[in-house]
């Protein structure tokens, strides 16, 4: 299948998971197990999230000597949902001097010691390269929102702790992807969508199988508790940062093999959209090479 064919059948699947006017977003509308009414083409989707991976080789080379654009891959979730299956899968082909990936865990005392995007401003990608955020900067929305004793921890000015705190932080997301657009640097940000149905059954099967006892942590099952509280908080973030430049992917990710798809087709969709190509060899470059290839012909070089 040629690129454009495979670029626009992504951009078909991820249509209905894209948001880029928040306004009318509603996390009630996203159902995560939206997997079952395509169970029945699961073999085609698994297929078309083969040939993404496979598409994304080539695009990210083209991206990496081109050295125009960079591209931010931000995954937000709650805990179990799959970001880092999705992460290791979707990105497989890549090749990784041209990507990098970062996770942002608690702030330590020197990051929290900073204003609270300086930690990822530091990661922002380089031209040509990819950077993915496991947890990002929106995080100060989410946890920090559902947990607002963590305001304290940052010592910010008294006058500047208020109600409006979210809206501003709100505004400063969007104003720092509208830079990061105005500097060739395209953002997607992908919201996997779990059930807490199936969060419990991954928590369980963390519990009970020995080689995925590491993934547990004590605080996952804390974090359970205020469900309602971060369904809340996602929504308001996706309904306040959705832009056209900078859309969310609100994907459901009950099953891990059709989020991995729809994660694959919008960076297809993403990168296919660029216009990526190999740097034009200039005439004073071809002389070069011309001259090289000369020097490597004589007998006995």
């Amino acid at each position: 299948m040629k690129t454009k064919e495979i670029v626009k059948r992504a951009g078909t699947l991820v249509r209905p998971f894209r948001v880029t006017d928040g306004r009318s977003f509603r996390m009630k509308d996203v159902d995560p197990r939206y997997a079952r009414s395509v169970k029945k083409d699961r073999a085609k989707i698994e297929k078309m999230c083969k040939e993404n991976i496979e598409l994304l080789t080539k695009l990210q080379e083209k991206l990496y000597a081109g050295s125009k654009f960079g591209v931010l891959l931000i995954f937000q979730a709650r805990d179990a949902a799959g970001k880092d299956s999705a992460i290791k899968r979707v990105m497989s082909g890549i090749n990784p001097q041209g990507c990098n990936v970062f996770s942002f865990k608690t702030p330590s005392k020197e990051e929290l010691a900073h204003d609270y995007m300086w930690r990822c401003l530091q990661r922002s990608p380089r031209r040509g390269q990819i950077a993915i955020f496991n947890r990002s900067y929106y995080e100060e929305a989410l946890v920090v929102r559902v947990h607002p004793e963590l305001l304290q921890h940052q010592n910010l000015p008294e006058h500047l702790v208020t109600k409006e705190i979210w809206q501003h932080r709100f505004q400063d997301f969007r104003s720092h992807e509208r830079f990061l657009m105005r500097q060739g640097i395209v953002v997607v940000k992908f919201y996997l969508h779990i059930s807490k149905k199936e969060q419990k059954k991954r928590f369980l099967e963390r519990l009970d199988k020995p080689e995925k006892n590491w993934k547990f942590s004590a605080g996952d099952i804390k974090e359970r508790k205020f469900w309602k509280e971060y369904e809340n908080a996602y929504e308001q973030v996706i309904r306040h940062t959705a832009t056209p430049q900078a859309p969310w992917y609100a994907i459901p990710a009950d099953k891990k093999w059709f989020a991995r798809a729809v994660v694959s087709a919008a960076i297809v969709d993403a990168l296919g959209s660029l216009n990526l190509g190999f740097p034009r060899t200039s005439t004073a470059r071809k002389q070069e090479l011309a001259r090289a290839r000369r020097e490597l012909m004589k007998p006995g070089t």
